[in-house]
């Protein structure tokens, strides 16, 4: 850590709210490879799945957030649906962080699983949920969950499943 970071006020995490939407969606347009939803898409993650998402604030920006829910069908299993951390956030172990504190929280007591997709060249996300199942003692396990060609008519690149579990909460 350099000596402007140990001067940096410390990043807070917090469920997010209504208010933080187009805070989200701009955040998420500044880190590529991302794909960008509706900021209304962004509004409905900060509001309606607020329990199993967090919010990263530092000096009351937003510089990290995850979405994530709760599969209907299957109460023991956490969809994440992104992960998102701004450039002044970065190298700090914030994503990581972030899917921590949403395990902690009381949505996620019946979760054993854990589960997202990801592009076969996002070294970055496949590093982060291979250190969590590391972490987590567990297994991660991956298949093809949309192809390119079948799901995304050939513009998109493929996104495969990728499981963690089962975990101990």
């Amino acid at each position: 850590m350099n000596l402007a970071q140990a001067d940096a006020a410390p990043i807070t995490l917090r469920a997010p709210t209504a208010e933080d939407g187009a805070a989200v969606y701009e955040l998420i347009a500044q880190c590529p490879p991302l794909d960008t939803n509706s900021m209304y898409c962004n509004l409905l993650q900060s509001s309606h799945f607020s329990d199993t998402s967090v919010a990263a604030e530092l000096d009351e920006d937003i510089v990290g957030f995850i979405s994530g829910y709760v599969l209907p069908k299957q109460p023991d299993t956490l969809f994440i649906w992104q992960v998102a951390v701004g450039e002044k956030a970065r190298g700090q172990g914030l994503a990581s962080r972030m899917l921590r504190d949403i395990l902690q929280r009381p949505a996620c007591q019946q979760v054993k699983y854990i589960e997202t997709t990801i592009t076969p060249d996002n070294r970055a996300s496949w590093a982060l949920f291979e250190s969590l199942a590391n972490k987590l003692s567990a297994q991660l396990n991956h298949s093809v969950m949309f192809d390119r060609q079948q799901h995304f008519a050939g513009q998109h690149e493929t996104e495969m499943l990728v499981k963690i579990g089962p975990i101990n909460s």
